[in-house]
């Protein structure tokens, strides 16, 4: 279209004019309607809706037309806000368009502007679904909560670095790079400024104009903050609402709270056993904060392992600071993830057991396993990782079996997962996520288990329905998110399983992919299967006669009787916290790496079960229910004489532009010629950077993004830097040497998986098997950093990567000489460094 406007300069230019006319009378006839009804004053500015061609550096906008950007949405529309409700300078470019003035061609990629009085496509852009569906019929009088979005970014930008001129001088280079700098800081200083008076402009129209109110943690922060936008939760009339919505320029999205509670169970109790008590960890053992319904502290296998100093009560009054007991009936909830975080699989019962890490208590559901619509997820979220994290304990690793009862929304990241990013990209933390349960039955749009096979969907075809998709947060690009997988077959007593094999999805755990097609859930663990009646109606159930069904876990006894061990419940919530476990152990054994690593490691851990290798399995299917697979602490923590793992060490930068190469030199024992072993590689990157909400896009969504690359077999180290600095497709086809079969690849239609790449998160596993014979005298890996939304140069991402090579069948030993072929290296390259050094 952008082609054709070009070539119909006159005809675009009238549309666009026509457009832009009927806007600005109707927005000064809403304003002066606005002031004879006495409403409340709202700032100087205009909100339009765009549409635009989606090759367009919407900056362009910016800086043309004095546009603040809203928000991005897709196929090309963009939501802007005009300061100046006469449009200035967009109708003068868009006269001068007509006839070919210099400098207005962006025009022809401003394909149209919405004109509707009613702002009908705007509305469908930034409401719910639900909201805008009941939007015609709102009462005035009634009172709504919801979750609005604002925007605070202006139009200020970070101007280009300047670059050194020809015969310019040190001091007037100096100068210039003085001036940039503080006009840099300007920058950010505005966009903080922009946003306190926008959260107050909120403040004025909700609460003073309309007589509303603002939900929040604490009174000294009403909003939760990202670099963009910000998010509140307000009440507010349905008089109020609308005018808000309809004439607020800067709002990105209105949607209701979501309910946040744990599905309640009937467990059956099991047989009681008598236990002892285990001895309480070392003092400087890891901490894992649970954020759940609340501990049952004194439990005779918890007790020793409780950081009770730390022990909070997130949930407003009337309930108590002090309060952090678990009272979800009739076995808790949060007490038995905390003893999955810390026994993992089983529960041990050996005489004089170390506990192996410190439990910390943060209780934000109540005694329904319910979390008050009064708190913001999101800034719950921050207040429990920041006391924690800047506790006594500097916690790192976080629990979190928590999520929304419906599937996440896909236009925008939602302000909870958003918060567990950049929580992520500010300290260095890993939350661990559920993916989300169905429940039985469940209320349009969403669908529970029996809805599904009412409507004839059966298992395991139901999970790839819209209505199973991950529940919020585990969206969330950082969060490792965990889904559940059966531990067996089962057929007996009138009760059978839904799984047929050991490892297959289970029944009730949501499924991918995520927001922007990322992989979700990352890895998988046993959190059990419901059992279905046969005939009709199907009933689900965790019947006692099916308990090896179910994981072990440990069961409040608050409210007798019960055990303190049972095998009675099923779900996401407790196939987290073994996943939790692994990366608790790994900060036991790696204390001083970062949690991107532990991260990299539960990933490049992970595999699909056996079921997955037989024939004509639906490998989409298979990323989408289980992720890379089911981790394993063994892998993720030890070398063996038949895999090694090797690891970056600390906390490694990119910034956009800047390419990172590895060498692994590969030993003349693993790629003889005579040989035809099978060598699996493994590679896991695990990378961080800072998100914002109102881009609707991955690359856009962080402020650098990153991505790896390996080196072809046969291919030198240096053909493989210049292809990968050069970044061309030409070149890449020009080098030498076969391309590995990776299982994923680069795109969604390379690969052995249908509909799915690894380069689609944050975290980006790909693995293939080598004959050894092929392999190269080195194996190279290349991690790249590219411009996201900062065009700061000094932005940067930070990352972590695994490279696992091992011996299928067990053929050779290969730990001793890949070590020593990398010693060698390393000896290698601080020698010649030395000499550059000396040279200089």
């Amino acid at each position: 279209m952008t082609q054709a406007n070009r070539a119909n300069r006159t005809a675009h230019s009238s549309g666009l004019s026509g457009s832009s006319s009927t806007v600005v009378s109707h927005r000064k006839s809403a304003d002066a309607n606005r002031a004879a009804e006495s409403l409340p004053t709202l700032p100087a500015g205009i909100p339009l809706l765009l549409q635009v061609d989606t090759s367009l550096d919407l900056d362009k906008l910016r800086h043309h037309f004095d546009f603040e950007i809203v928000a991005e949405e897709e196929d090309g529309y963009v939501i802007v806000a005009s300061a100046d409700i006469d449009l200035t300078k967009f109708t003068n470019a868009v006269s001068g368009f007509a006839s070919s003035t210099h400098g207005t061609g962006i025009i022809a990629s401003v394909h149209r502007l919405d004109d509707d009085p009613d702002q009908s496509q705007r509305l469908q852009l930034i409401l719910s679904e639900a909201l805008f569906d009941s939007w015609p019929t709102i009462d005035d009088n009634t009172t709504f909560q919801v979750d609005i979005g604002v925007t605070c970014l202006g139009t200020g930008q970070i101007p280009n670095e300047p670059k050194r001129q020809k015969r310019e001088s040190d001091a007037d280079f100096a100068r210039r790079n003085s001036q940039w700098a503080n006009a840099r800081i300007e920058v950010y200083d505005t966009w903080y400024d922009l946003q306190d008076e926008r959260i107050g402009e909120v403040r004025r129209i909700i609460v003073e104009g309309y007589g509303g109110s603002i939900d929040s943690i604490t009174h000294d922060e009403p909003a939760v903050s990202l670099p963009d936008s910000f998010t509140m939760r307000v009440q507010v009339s349905g008089k109020g609402l609308k005018d808000f919505v309809l004439n607020y320029p800067y709002l990105f999205e209105v949607v209701e709270p979501d309910d946040v509670f744990i599905p309640e169970s009937k467990p059956t109790p099991g047989p009681e056993e008598r236990l002892v008590p285990p001895t309480p960890p070392d003092d400087d053992a890891p901490a894992v904060c649970v954020i759940d319904s609340g501990i049952q502290e004194e439990h005779v296998l918890l007790e020793p392992a409780v950081d009770k100093a730390s022990s909070f009560c997130f949930l407003p009054p009337p309930e108590s600071s002090t309060d952090i007991a678990d009272h979800v009936r009739p076995a808790g909830h949060g007490t038995r993830v905390a003893g999955a975080v810390l026994y993992g699989e089983s529960v041990q019962r050996d005489d004089f057991f170390q506990l192996p890490f410190w439990i910390q208590n943060a209780r934000v559901l109540d005694s329904a396993a319910y979390m008050p619509k009064s708190m913001l997820p999101a800034a719950l979220i921050r207040a429990v990782v920041l006391r924690y994290h800047n506790g006594p304990r500097n916690t790192r690793i976080f629990n979190h079996s928590i999520n929304a009862d419906s599937h996440c929304r896909l236009r925008h990241m939602s302000a909870w997962a958003a918060e567990i990013d950049m929580l992520s990209n500010e300290l260095d933390v890993l939350v661990v996520q559920t993916v989300g349960n169905l429940r039985e039955r469940a209320t349009v749009p969403s669908s529970g288990i029996l809805d599904h096979l009412d409507a004839g969907r059966p298992y395991p075809d139901y999970l790839m329905e819209s209505s199973s998709r991950v529940a919020n947060p585990g969206q969330s690009l950082q969060a490792l998110t965990v889904g559940s997988v059966a531990y067996q077959m089962y057929e007996s007593a009138g009760w059978r399983s839904f799984a047929s094999q050991p490892g297959h999805p289970s029944s009730f755990s949501r499924s991918g992919l995520g927001i922007w097609d990322v992989i979700k859930p990352e890895v998988v663990e046993f959190g059990g299967d419901n059992l279905r009646s046969p005939g009709s109606p199907t009933l689900l159930g965790t019947p006692t006669e099916g308990r090896d069904c179910y994981p072990e876990l440990v069961r409040s006894t608050m409210y007798p009787p019960g055990p303190s061990i049972d095998r009675a419940e099923i779900g996401t919530s407790f196939a987290a916290p073994k996943v939790t476990h692994i990366g608790a152990q790994l900060q036991r054994v790696l204390p001083d790496e970062p949690c991107l690593l532990y991260r990299a490691l539960i990933v490049q851990s992970a595999r699909w079960p056996e079921w997955t290798q037989s024939s004509g399995v639906d490998t989409n299917l298979v990323i989408r229910t289980i992720g890379y697979g089911i981790p394993n602490l063994e892998r993720a923590t030890t070398n063996t004489d038949y895999r090694t793992t090797l690891i970056t060490s600390g906390e490694a930068g990119l910034k956009a532009g800047d390419c990172d190469l590895y060498q692994v030199p590969i030993p003349e024992s693993m790629r003889r010629q005579a040989d035809d072993f099978d060598i699996l590689i493994e590679v896991t990157l695990s990378y961080v950077a800072e998100p914002r909400r109102t881009r609707r896009n991955l690359r856009r969504y962080l402020s650098t993004w990153v991505d790896w690359k390996s080196s072809k077999l046969g291919e030198s180290l240096s053909s493989f830097r210049a292809r990968v600095l050069k970044q061309e497709e030409a070149e890449e086809n020009a080098a030498t040497g076969d391309t590995l079969r990776w299982t994923l690849a680069t795109r969604s239609d390379h690969g052995d998986v249908e509909g799915a790449k690894r380069n689609s998160g944050t975290v980006q596993k790909d693995w293939a098997v080598v004959k050894s014979f092929q392999l190269p005298e080195s194996f190279c890996i290349a991690v790249m950093g590219h411009q996201g939304w900062n065009k700061d140069p000094d932005s940067e991402a930070k990352y972590s990567l695994a490279v696992s090579f091992e011996v299928i069948g067990r053929e050779i030993p290969i730990y001793d000489d890949l070590r020593v072929a990398v010693e060698e290296l390393q000896s290698e390259l601080e020698a010649e460094a030395e000499v550059e050094v000396d040279v200089e």
